[in-house]
């Protein structure tokens, strides 16, 4: 017994001055064996590439994800090509000085998405220069991922909020001392990042479709060259993209439905042709899409948008009174719209001129402008609804518009949208189009990849830069060559048309549904001009919304130091 006892005795002692001489700090430190923390998560060149995938998920998020309404409206309606026309004329965004303010929840939720990629980056950043698993090449791909992102959201940051606190490095405790950038001071660090990028990214010729490439970064430097009026490099980079042999507009029909009726523009956007793998050599950055894979859960669902809620439009019936003139959503129409995103009379119709019947961003396939009424109750059964004189004003809204076909699938849906009979044979109209079920994405998604940059966007931001420059005549070339793709009249050689507003419209004819316009007119501080002249209920918009306000939010909770609300937007903190 007394031996154990002395057993005992001694074990204490020893146990006691290994504790007493034992550093403190390292005894009483955590040890994550069971649980992911940024020290542990960034060591192999697998564990960098998932929070390299979550960066491109982020941008996917901005223009795919539909939560509530997404970013589509607030980004598209009240500028020059869109507005909103539920509760026409004063409900909602149609008055957009009262809808858009520092306490609007997109306001807000734009600038946490933008901040979480951010600052995701800035992780990455950082982790790749601590001790890792990962060889020097692949660092320097993902080292240019990272700063390609960061310039992409702070872009966009800079282009909707103006200047912006600039955070380079990763936070991950409470910060409330933020102090904004100006503009140019923003652009400025985009600028930084993407002309490292380019030395670090792969040609597009040697990266996986939907991989961001040196020409993507680019791309948007030559934007952000423009941005901070360095026109010769905005040139520069723009032709180091248009110059490549392997980068070409798509001129020739091509791709999975070349061989139905339509033309080469339309073929840009059919299911299966927005990658270079697929022989597109117009693309330069994709956003991929894979039905049912947990890595892209979710698709684009501007068609919910942008198609008109056609299933609602009312005509009159055979026995008198009304009857709806289309019995369900059809995939031959592209589905389900809500219509969201009515085009204005300026996108629908001015803006062509006199190219209304030639040029092919235009044509029946790309802006259909008339439907059949496929119920047998309607009195004119059959027939088109707006030629045969069938449509009332009252549909003329939300209900029936021209339908933009470039952001909708047009057949080939996956065939679990399609709706079927109880023996599993297709839900057919009466004129035989086939019916899709209305729940979810099924019918109101486009289930594909989306153009993020393509080649004819370059040619017009190199245009932009070549004004800027004072050379009109090669700005003029440049347009011209994306007008002679769309068959359109060409404008005179010596660019005595050419102007800003020039370029903007023909943006809108070549990009339209494609691009977020109103970002393009709030880089440009052309929102408000253009509202006011084109939207019909333009005159709703304020004089200081060519950006938005700073979110309430983050001023509130940025306590040691000021951010500063944009002019005009002040009195709604």
């Amino acid at each position: 017994m007394n031996q154990i006892k002395n057993i005992k005795s001694i074990f204490i002692i020893a146990l006691t001055g290994a504790l007493m001489a034992c550093n403190e700090s390292k005894w009483l430190e955590e040890k994550p064996f069971d649980f992911y923390t940024p020290g542990n998560s960034y060591t192999t060149t697998a564990q960098f590439k998932q929070s390299i995938n979550l960066l491109y998920d982020n941008v996917r998020n901005l223009y795919f994800h539909d939560s509530g309404t997404g970013f589509r409206i607030p980004l598209q309606d009240q500028g020059d090509l869109y507005h909103w026309p539920w509760g026409y004329p004063e409900a909602d965004y149609n008055n957009y000085s009262a809808f858009i303010t520092s306490t609007y929840s997109q306001v807000q939720l734009l600038w946490n998405l933008c901040y979480v990629g951010i600052n995701n980056a800035n992780q990455i950043l950082y982790q790749l220069e601590q001790p890792n698993q990962v060889s020097d090449a692949d660092k320097a791909t993902m080292r240019g991922e990272a700063l390609f992102f960061r310039a992409f959201l702070y872009r966009t940051l800079g282009h909707v909020y103006g200047g912006v606190p600039l955070q380079l490095d990763p936070v991950s405790t409470p910060k409330r001392d933020f102090v904004r950038s100006s503009r140019a001071e923003t652009y400025d660090r985009c600028r930084i990042d993407l002309e490292e990028a380019i030395t670090l990214l792969q040609d597009v010729d040697k990266v996986k479709d939907g991989v961001a490439s040196k020409q993507a970064a680019q791309h948007l430097l030559a934007e952000i060259y423009i941005c901070l009026e360095q026109w010769q490099k905005a040139i520069d980079a723009a032709t180091a993209v248009i110059s490549r042999p392997d980068m070409a507009l798509m001129t020739a029909r091509f791709g999975s439905r070349a061989n139905e009726p339509g033309d080469v523009y339309w073929d840009l956007f059919r299911v299966n042709n927005q990658n270079r793998s697929k022989g597109n050599t117009e693309a330069i950055m994709v956003l991929q899409y894979d039905f049912q894979n947990s890595g892209s859960s979710y698709s684009n669902c501007a068609p919910r948008h942008f198609i008109p809620q056609y299933r609602s439009v009312n005509v009159e019936a055979t026995n008198g009174g009304t009857v709806l003139g289309f019995t369900t959503f059809t995939a031959e129409k592209g589905g389900r719209g809500n219509g969201y995103c009515r085009p204005t009379h300026f996108m629908s119709h001015e803006i062509w001129g006199a190219d209304f019947d030639n040029d092919i961003r235009n044509s029946e396939y790309n802006i259909v402008r008339d439907q059949k009424i496929d119920n047998p109750a309607a009195k004119g059964f059959g027939q088109w609804i707006v030629k045969d004189g069938w449509l009332r004003d009252v549909d003329t809204l939300d209900k029936f518009y021209p339908f933009l076909m470039k952001v909708v699938r047009v057949n080939n849906f996956p065939e679990t949208s399609y709706a079927k009979n109880s023996d599993g044979s297709p839900q057919l109209t009466a004129l035989g189009e086939h019916g899709l079920l209305n729940s979810g994405e099924a019918a109101h998604a486009s289930f594909r990849d989306e153009y993020l940059f393509r080649l004819a966007e370059t040619y017009l931001l190199r245009a932009e830069a070549y004004l800027g420059n004072n050379q009109k005549d090669r700005a003029a070339a440049d347009i011209n060559t994306v007008r002679t793709r769309a068959h359109a009249t060409t404008t005179p050689a010596d660019g005595s048309e050419i102007d800003i507003d020039y370029i903007l419209d023909e943006r809108g004819r070549e990009l339209y549904a494609e691009e977020y316009r109103n970002i393009t007119l709030f880089r440009l501080g052309k929102f408000v001009e253009r509202s006011k002249k084109y939207c019909p209920t333009g005159y709703y918009t304020g004089d200081h919304q060519n950006l938005w306000p700073i979110p309430f939010g983050e001023i509130e909770k940025n306590i040691l130091a000021e951010i500063k609300q944009n002019p005009g937007y002040e009195s709604m903190n």
